[in-house]
């Protein structure tokens, strides 16, 4: 009888031994609320902006406004119809640009800037997001005036001292040369 007793109580060990381990529940239960309440708070902020782009392309009759894919608008100063070639991955490219607030209030000039070398998509040069998309847009020769919204211009940093926070700003850009590399 010793014996059978010794075996049952072996037999519940062994079956409680081989349970799988459960899961700690956590201490505290934190909600995503930090990120939903900022996610919706840059969607009213980019609506606003688009908003007044809008008001600006309806109110300029004088030029013919483009929406690009990458979510900003532009018009050609200066077009040129022969070229076919654009900057791709790996060129070095010239260029100039200002930047303006929705006001005409210029922020940074061309001469501030300076003559701007950029390998396009290679480069550790701190140009905002919507200048490297728009310089793709651009032949050698053209000058664009670009309207970014905040978040493909200077967004939530601004430029000390210049520029707010999320601010749309207006750009304009000129192409001086396209140095080609051997890829493209």
């Amino acid at each position: 009888m010793l014996s059978r007793l010794f075996l049952f109580i072996c037999l519940i060990i062994a079956v409680n031994s081989c349970k799988s381990p459960e899961a700690r529940k956590p201490v505290q239960k934190r909600s995503g609320s930090f990120i939903e309440v900022s996610a919706e708070r840059n969607k009213k902020l980019y609506e606003k902006e688009k908003a007044s782009i809008q008001e600006i392309i309806q109110a300029d009759t004088e030029n013919d406004y483009l929406a690009s894919d990458s979510g900003f608008w532009f018009y050609y100063n200066t077009k040129d119809s022969t070229s076919v070639i654009m900057p791709k991955y790996g060129d070095m490219i010239t260029f100039t640009f200002d930047i303006k607030d929705f006001d005409g209030n210029l922020i940074l000039s061309e001469r501030e800037n300076g003559l701007q070398n950029y390998k396009v998509d290679q480069s550790n040069q701190d140009l905002i997001s919507g200048l490297r998309d728009g310089l793709k847009l651009m032949k050698e020769g053209e000058t664009i005036t670009f309207l970014f919204p905040s978040y493909k211009a200077y967004g939530y940093y601004g430029i000390e001292n210049k520029l707010g926070t999320n601010i749309p700003v207006i750009s304009k850009v000129t192409l001086k040369s396209i140095e080609q590399t051997q890829e493209n």
